[in-house]
Formats: structure tokens, C-alpha cells, sequence
């Protein structure tokens, strides 16, 4: 038997007991972990399949030199002693080819018995593949409704799918499904489907291109053609298109309330039930079988948002699931040269401590979060003391959440941080300290803020410790004293309230303006048609009333003319993006120039009480760069929320990590980000803003 085929076994034989030991573990694990784990931890046994990467000592790789040797041992001679009898010679006869020689030769060729029926296999899932596309476009016809197509594009934006995606519909497909790798299309059996329903069916196939399935799909396919001969691969493939489903239906249903999961479940039922015979093992369908439909709608109707220790015990699982592949290994030939030892084989012989701290800064310069947080886990209490500074210092947030999710609740890095990144208004990873807080100590630092009247930290508190009324008590106090307070403010230079309209020397007022000296952003335009007079209020430079004056013609006519800019069209077709609880997108600020005084706006965005706000930008020229939010309809954000103002210093233009927390007394609802300069041309605008979306009550 040649080395090709010993490989193959022995990759084969590893790859099974990886299997038997996930399908062995599931009934235990299948309502504990999230479905996403549950399909991508077979990219792990697909790999010990198809690479023959082993460490130099393997429980397999070992057995098959074992059996090699003992082969060796009992085979027979080229030449097998016989008794001497005396034979006639026979002159024209050739000598005979000793037997054990002749099976050797045989053995030699026992390769094209693996390798004919997996290229047969092959060509066959291609061709029969190449047959189903052909099939459905020749009945299909491209859908031409600019509703569906911009309800189509809408929701590619909202989940960050890139690539061109066209619709398509074909009455003969059994489900709606997506075909094509390059030129990716979702097949309809009918346009006539009510909005939810076809909300709901683009949402599902999108999210299967996202995650790019049907590459995993076709990987898959490739393993079970070369190891066409173990049926536990072929049970393999079943479980994975099994858990494809469900781990797409679990992304879906993510950012859905229950009703919107009852709905999807519908979605689901009605897809079963609709649509004709065509359908093709190598397509992602909607649905598929109705025992397959009976466990995803359990699923739905069961689930569970991931926690913490659900995310602590999948690294755990992965990371004994790689040891174990590498611990079985493969059979290396004899003159090859073994594979580097796989990182968890060097753990193994490498000391503890060195070879933790040595992942911790290999995975922390390749980007790779969960691993690092595995080596991170490991480090003893100085180790990770340096690694928080570090992560702090380079303003990683991402990194800062992974380590301190392993941290206990009494740990005095906890109370160290906590502590430093209040004093720092660091918010972003006050935010996540806080969350491994105890309540009491919570309550410390609720009270800490209260004495300090720092808002932000309240507004973060009084959400973890989910006392939302008190904190919306507090608030409606805070408005009303600001209220009275402006009010007399306003009292002072003669200007009264009598509800909501402004009184300036006993006249009625007509535009009634106030406006901040620092970024010349709204305290209050107010315009009252029955009014006969146009007041501005006065402040000075840190924004304190002086008193009050009559607008001129010339200030009334430019006030105006900048709200009659607004042009209601622009707002037409736009949709604000909301962002699931707990999820964070970046939108990416790519802008060539900003005339002066000019608004740059860039989308509209749910937001919400708790939200966090980051901006990284940079420009190439110009004195002045701000960026916040506004309400739509405004051509001049007056009043604008969580502004970020910066000035060219050292010779460099930028706003780098600047965060804000999205508090009272703003109001949840739809709002528009925005780029602005004055005095002077912005040019080359580049960089990023982050929302990440406050955690559910």
C-alpha cells in the first residue's frame, strides 16, 4: 500500500473520532451552546480530513508505523528457499516472479480504487450543479418591482453585505434559495409575497452569503468525494447542512422581538408549502424537509440570547477540540520530514507561563480575540496587570472586553481599572468594567457619581443596575430645574414665557433665537407666526446670557435662507439603520472636500439612551473638523447631539477615539450623522464612527 493511501486512512481515521466525539457530545451540548458554534466547529474535523499536518509524535500516525513495521516483518522474501530437488532445465522458460513480489506490485495500484469513484463523485456534484443553475435560470426572470429591489439593497446595507446581489423569480424552485459564488442571486418561487414574509426570506439568504456558505458547502462537498469510503463523513455533511439552517435561522432571529420570531417561524411554515420540485444538494434553501422544519421552529420558539459563560465554555470546547486533532495526527511516510509541532503541541512542551505569554502576544498582534483571550486566561495576576496597561494605552476595546471577562468580580485589577478609567472619563471601558462589578460596589460608584454630577457615568450605572425609573426620574427633574433655571435666565434681560411662547417687552415674538457662542450650534429657535418682533439672546464667549437685541433685517433674511436650503427630496428614499441591542457597526467617513460652513450628512441612525459614540477621523487640510448628530429636516443641525470639535494642532487635523455616551435629556429616535467645518476647506476626510448599541434592559 503506497504512502498516498496510508495518509488518506490515517487522515480518515483521525477525522472519525473527531466526529464520533461531536456527535457523542451533542445531545449534550445542543441546547447549551449557540447554533453558530455548533457549525463552525466542524471546520475543525474538515481540516484534520484534508490536511496531513501532524506532530512529530501521534496516537494514529503511531499506529500506522506500527502496522507498517509489522507488515515489513512477516512479509516474504523476494526469493523463498525451497528443498533442492533437481530439476531438467528448460532453456527457453523465464525465470518465475517470486509471489510475495508480485502482491507488492499489486498493492502499488490500490490508490485508483480510492481515486476513480472520487473524481466520479466529483464531476457528478459539479455537473449536476452546473445542470440546477442552467435549469433554473432558463425559467427564471429578473424581478424588475423597485420596491422589492430597494427593499433588497436596504437590507444588504443594514447587514454589511457588499457585492451586488440580484433577485430573481423562478416558480419552480422548491424554496426560495441562493446560487452562484461570484455573481451571488436569491431565487423567489413568487414575487406575491406579503412584506414580512419577503423581508424575512431576503434577510435569511443574505445572511448565508454573508457568512459565505456556500463556499463552506462546497468544502464540505470536496471532503466527502475524497473520503467517499467512511460513512461517518457522510454523516458528517448531513449534520452540517442541518446545522447551516439552524445557525442562519439563530443570526435571523437575533435581532427580532418575538413576535418578529413568531413571524419568522410563519415565514418558514408558508416556504414549506409554496414553490415547485427543483432542488440541488449544493443551494442554500430556505427550507428543505419538514423534519428539518419541525426542529428549526423548536429552536425558534427556545431561544436563548448567548451569554457570557456560553461564549467562555465554546473557547474552552474549541481550543480541547484543536488540541484533540492535533493529539490524533496522521501518518507522516518515512523520509518526510514531520510538520512544525501545531501550537498545541508546543504548549505541551514548552513551559507554561513562556508559552502562554507568548500566544497572548502572537494573537494580540494578528487580531485574533478569542485566542488571545484563551492565553490571556492563563497569565497569573502581574502577567495580566502589563497586558490591561498595554491594551488601555492602545485604546483596544475590543481586546479590553475579552480580558476583563476573565477577571472575577473581586479582583483587584476590577477595582484598579474601574477606578483609573473613571478618573480618565474613559467611558467605553469604564462601560465594561463596570458590567463585572458586584451590586454594592455599583451602588459605590452610582453615589460617586451622583456627588460629581457626572451624567455620563449615571446614565451607565443606572442601565447595568437596571433601574431605569429612578434614572428617568432624576432626568425629568434635571430638565425641569435647567428649565426654570433658563427661564430666569431669560427673565433677566426681558425676556418672559407664558407656555410656549416668548414675550420680549410685552410683544408677542416672532423668531425667538439663542445661540451657543462656543460652536454656534441651538440652545432654542422657536418661530411663532403671530408674533411681531425677532429676538436673539446674547452671550459672551463661555456662554452667558448678556442680554437681548433685536434681529436685524439681514440676520432674519440669512436665518431663513439657510432653513429653506433643507429640500424635503433628499429625505425621500432614506431609511434610519437600526442597530440590534448590543451590536456595534462602523461606518466608514471617506469624504474628498467640505466647503466652509458646509453640512456633510451621512445616513440616518436609530439611536437610543446608553449609546456609545466613536469617531476616528482625519483630514489633510483645513483648521476645524466637527461631527455629531442631528434630527432630519435640519440643513443646520441646531441643536446637534454628541458633537466632537477639534482644531489643527502640531500641524495634524484629527479626532482619534473620542467617545460619547448617548444620555438625557435627548429623546430615542431616528438621527443624522453629520461632517462640518468653518473657517476654512476640509479636505481628504478620512476615518470611521462607531455606534455600539446599549445592552437591552
Amino acid at each position: 500500500m503506497n504512502a498516498l493511501l496510508k495518509t488518506l486512512l490515517s487522515l480518515s481515521l483521525s477525522g472519525s473520532l473527531l466526529i464520533l466525539l461531536l456527535l457523542l457530545a451533542k445531545p449534550l451540548l445542543k441546547n447549551r451552546l449557540s447554533k453558530r458554534w455548533q457549525y463552525y466547529v466542524w471546520l475543525i474535523v474538515i481540516a484534520r480530513l484534508l490536511l496531513p499536518l501532524t506532530p512529530e509524535q501521534s496516537a494514529v500516525g503511531t499506529l500506522f508505523r506500527h502496522a507498517e513495521q509489522t507488515i515489513e516483518t512477516v512479509a516474504l522474501p523476494e526469493s523463498i528457499p525451497l528443498p533442492s530437488v533437481p530439476l531438467a532445465p528448460q532453456a527457453d522458460s523465464a525465470p518465475p516472479i517470486p509471489a510475495a513480489k508480485q502482491s507488492y506490485e499489486i498493492t502499488q495500484f490500490l490508490w485508483l480504487i480510492w481515486l476513480i469513484p472520487a473524481l466520479f463523485l466529483l464531476v457528478r456534484r459539479l455537473t449536476a450543479y452546473q445542470d440546477f443553475t442552467r435549469y433554473v435560470r432558463a425559467g427564471g426572470t429578473p424581478v424588475s418591482d423597485p420596491a422589492l429591489l430597494d427593499a433588497l439593497a436596504l437590507t444588504a446595507e443594514e447587514l454589511g453585505v457588499r457585492r451586488p446581489v440580484d433577485l430573481w423569480i423562478n416558480p419552480l424552485v422548491a424554496s426560495p434559495l441562493l446560487l452562484g459564488h461570484v455573481h451571488p442571486r436569491i431565487i423567489l418561487p413568487t414575487a406575491a409575497l406579503p412584506p414580512d414574509d419577503f423581508a424575512l426570506t431576503i434577510r435569511h439568504e443574505l445572511t448565508h452569503l454573508k457568512r459565505r456558505d456556500l463556499p463552506y458547502k462546497w468544502l464540505v462537498q470536496l471532503t466527502v468525494c475524497l473520503h467517499w469510503f467512511n460513512p461517518l463523513v457522510w454523516l458528517m455533511a448531513r449534520e452540517i447542512g442541518r446545522d447551516c439552517e439552524l445557525s442562519c435561522d439563530e443570526a435571523v432571529i437575533a435581532s427580532l422581538d418575538a413576535p418578529g420570531r413568531r413571524a419568522y417561524g410563519d415565514t418558514l411554515l408558508r416556504a414549506l408549502e409554496a414553490g415547485g420540485a427543483y432542488r440541488n444538494s449544493a443551494s442554500l434553501t430556505l427550507n428543505e424537509s419538514g423534519t428539518l422544519l419541525k426542529e428549526r421552529l423548536s429552536a425558534i420558539m427556545n431561544y436563548k440570547k448567548i451569554t457570557k459563560k456560553t461564549v467562555l465554555l465554546s473557547l474552552v470546547l474549541t481550543a480541547a477540540l484543536v488540541v484533540s486533532a492535533a493529539a490524533a495526527g496522521a501518518y507522516a511516510p518515512k523520509g518526510t520530514p514531520a510538520p512544525a509541532p501545531s501550537p498545541a503541541a508546543q504548549t505541551v512542551r514548552t513551559p507554561k507561563s513562556a508559552s502562554n505569554a507568548a500566544q497572548a502576544e502572537r494573537y494580540y498582534k494578528e487580531g485574533s480575540i478569542p485566542l488571545f483571550q484563551i492565553a490571556f486566561s492563563r497569565l497569573d495576576e502581574d502577567a495580566q496587570a502589563k497586558w490591561l496597561d498595554r491594551i488601555y494605552e492602545d485604546e483596544e476595546i475590543a481586546f479590553w472586553g475579552a480580558a476583563v471577562a476573565c477577571l472575577g468580580e473581586d479582583s483587584p485589577l476590577v477595582r484598579r481599572y474601574t477606578e483609573r478609567s473613571y478618573e480618565d472619563q474613559a467611558m467605553s471601558f469604564f462601560s465594561v468594567l463596570a458590567c463585572r462589578l458586584t451590586e454594592d460596589i455599583l451602588e459605590y460608584w452610582l453615589d460617586r457619581a451622583l456627588e460629581d454630577a457626572d451624567w455620563t457615568v449615571q446614565s451607565i450605572l443606572f442601565s447595568i443596575l437596571d433601574q431605569k425609573d429612578e434614572f428617568d426620574e432624576l432626568e425629568e427633574k434635571r430638565n425641569k430645574e435647567w428649565e426654570a433655571a433658563q427661564k430666569a435666565e431669560y427673565q433677566s434681560v426681558g425676556v418672559t414665557m407664558d407656555g410656549k411662547n416668548y414675550y420680549y417687552q410685552g410683544q408677542l415674538v416672532n423668531i425667538f433665537l439663542d445661540i451657543r457662542q462656543t460652536d454656534q450650534s441651538f440652545y432654542t429657535l422657536d418661530l411663532n407666526p403671530k408674533g411681531t418682533v425677532n429676538i436673539k439672546i446674547l452671550r459672551n464667549a463661555d456662554n452667558k446670557i448678556t442680554g437681548a437685541a433685536y434681529l436685524t433685517d439681514a440676520e432674519v433674511e440669512t436665518l431663513l435662507e439657510d432653513m429653506d436650503d433643507y429640500d424635503e427630496e433628499d429625505w425621500e428614499d432614506t431609511q434610519a439603520v437600526t442597530i440590534p441591542d448590543g451590536q456595534t457597526i462602523t461606518i466608514p467617513i471617506q469624504i474628498p472636500r467640505v466647503q466652509d460652513g458646509e453640512y456633510i450628512f451621512l445616513g440616518t441612525y436609530s439611536l437610543d439612551r446608553g449609546d456609545l459614540i466613536t469617531y476616528n477621523l482625519t483630514t489633510k487640510s483645513g483648521e476645524r473638523l466637527d461631527a455629531g448628530f442631528a434630527k432630519p429636516g435640519q440643513a443646520k443641525p441646531n441643536p446637534a447631539y454628541c458633537t466632537v470639535s477639534n482644531r489643527r494642532t502640531d500641524g495634524k487635523l484629527e479626532i482619534e477615539n473620542n467617545s460619547a455616551i448617548w444620555i438625557s435629556p435627548l429623546k430615542p429616535g431616528e438621527y443624522r450623522l453629520f461632517v462640518h467645518t468653518e473657517g476654512g476647506v476640509l479636505t481628504g476626510v478620512e476615518g470611521t464612527v462607531t455606534i455600539t448599541k446599549a445592552a437591552a434592559d
